[in-house]
């Protein structure tokens, strides 16, 4: 079942009706990213670089390339940063696109039933803020762990795939039942859910396609919801 889904969702990323939101969704990432970039940069050059260089006041000759060492190691620790960070990021897109991923996949692949009711966007947008601050907590635990040998790719799995599983089956339940019930159906479905979690922390760790991980997410979890929903009703899947 949630090898079907992932199949289902891979599917819908090449096709023709969901090219406006992917161009959306890939767009608002990188920007974001960007943005994120910039403003890690400037917190460097305006909190970090003028510490580092009030230890050498009369500037050595060796100070430059001291400087150029450190400018290499910070280049390095954004980095490093920004990858921890795009797990948040895409929470929060994901939160403002999922609806219009579902309608795409509903209407391409469930056109007989009967279509979700998209979240408004003032709970829709705090719902995603709220996930966020969630996300971002989930994946301080996963730096620390980082330095225990042995934990830290497990850990990064471990957190981003119960987080991510969690929400994204939760905003694809709601389009369908209200919040309460949603989470007692995520819970009932805990486990696999958690599994359908793991492939998308898999997804997230590939390179450049992990761009698209909101797309990819919002759409295995909807068809995920769609297949366990019918097995419930005793429909064969």
């Amino acid at each position: 079942m949630i090898l079907e889904a992932a199949r289902l969702s891979i599917a819908n990323l090449f096709a023709a009706e969901t090219r406006s939101v992917f161009w959306k969704v890939l767009g608002l990432t990188v920007l974001a990213l960007i943005g994120l970039w910039l403003a890690l940069r400037s917190a460097f050059m305006a909190f970090v670089f003028p510490w580092i260089a009030s230890f050498f006041p009369t500037m050595p000759d060796w100070a430059g390339w001291l400087g150029f060492v450190f400018a290499i190691m910070a280049g390095i620790g954004m980095a490093l940063g920004l990858a921890l960070l795009l797990s948040p990021v895409t929470a929060l897109i994901a939160g403002l696109f999922l609806d219009d991923v579902a309608d795409v996949v509903e209407k391409r692949d469930y056109p007989d039933d009967v279509p979700g009711t998209a979240m408004p966007l003032g709970p829709a947008v705090l719902s995603s803020i709220k996930f966020l601050g969630v996300v971002i907590a989930g994946n301080i635990v996963a730096l620390f762990l980082l330095f225990i040998p042995g934990v830290n790719l497990v850990a990064f799995f471990l957190v981003n795939g119960y987080l991510l599983g969690r929400e994204f089956f939760e905003f694809a339940a709601m389009r369908f039942r209200p919040p309460a019930e949603a989470r007692l159906f995520r819970q009932k479905h805990a486990p696999t859910v958690f599994l359908a979690g793991l492939v998308i922390a898999a997804f997230l760790a590939i390179p450049i396609a992990n761009l698209l991980t909101p797309l990819f997410a919002a759409g295995m979890m909807v068809h995920l919801h769609k297949l366990l929903s019918r097995r419930e009703l005793g429909v064969r899947v």
